[in-house]
């Protein structure tokens, strides 16, 4: 195998973590990239290079890509892992932390490209891995600010897929399904803090459940999952365009497909009951 450049973002834990150790195993030159250095201390052990990175930063995200220009030369993958949830009633979230939501999921990740792309395109290759969601493709009560940033990331990579092929760069959407991560805690905390006190109180600590059960459920899977079809995509001479991966993503999105909205709404009401 043909050892690459590789930076992943949010690798300070879960999936982010988990590829980078999966990447290191494969023999490629792994970048972990995350605020919490700290934290990371255990894949610089297993021989990753760390970079601190803060994605709502421009300074922080300008510094973590030149310093690879200026070590390595070239950069052959950029995982886009880094986001996280924030959940809550539309009416109640405030404009402040919509925008963070889509800083961090979004204009974080378009900002990377920006600077990564030129050292691909001089180099006639390279991978762009974007960390959608099944997310990006379903949707669910009270997570309207989060479902928005990975529709997003969809489109917007459909369109880059089109306009870096010229240059041999490929485009790649991973959308994991449940996943034992701390995403989960993260999106049930801001689901109580903004929701659990207003009109929408009932829902969110109905929804607030399923999501904690998620976590135990038989469905979820480990971030390891992910990290194996990262690394397939990572390999692959001509990746898939697009890798459903664990925690029922397949068919989850199979049923999205083939029920119409208001059927697929009441299957997400049935299931936030049996299990919040």
């Amino acid at each position: 195998m043909i050892s690459k450049t590789v930076l992943i973002t949010g690798a300070s834990s879960g999936i982010g973590e988990a590829s980078a150790r999966r990447l290191l195993a494969d023999g490629h030159v792994v970048y972990a990239a995350a605020r919490r250095l700290e934290r990371m201390q255990r894949l610089a052990d297993a021989g990753a290079r760390l970079l601190s990175l803060d994605l709502t930063e421009d300074t922080s995200i300008v510094a973590a890509v030149e310093a690879i220009r200026q070590a390595r030369g070239c950069l052959d993958v950029l995982v886009n892992n880094a986001g996280y949830g924030s959940y809550g009633a539309l009416e109640d979230v405030p404009l402040e932390e919509g925008r963070r939501q889509f800083e961090v999921n979004l204009f974080g990740l378009v900002r990377l490209i920006q600077l990564s792309t030129p050292m691909m395109r001089a180099q006639g290759s390279g991978t762009i891995v974007n960390i959608t969601s099944i997310g990006g493709r379903m949707h669910e009560p009270l997570g309207a600010w989060y479902h928005a940033t990975k529709f997003a990331v969809e489109g917007l990579s459909d369109c880059l897929r089109m306009e870096l092929a010229p240059f041999g760069i490929h485009v790649v959407v991973i959308e994991p399904g449940a996943i034992r991560t701390e995403w989960s805690g993260i999106a049930q905390h801001s689901l109580l803090q903004y929701s659990s006190h207003t009109a929408y109180a009932a829902q969110a600590k109905s929804h607030a459940r399923m999501l904690a059960a998620s976590d135990t459920s038989k469905l979820s899977s480990s971030p390891e999952v992910v990290a194996r079809t990262i690394a397939r995509a990572v390999r692959a001479r001509r990746p898939r365009t697009r890798y459903p991966t664990g925690g029922g993503a397949r068919t989850i999105l199979f049923l999205r497909w083939i029920l119409a909205d208001r059927t697929f709404d009441a299957m997400m009401r049935i299931a936030e009951k049996r299990l919040g």
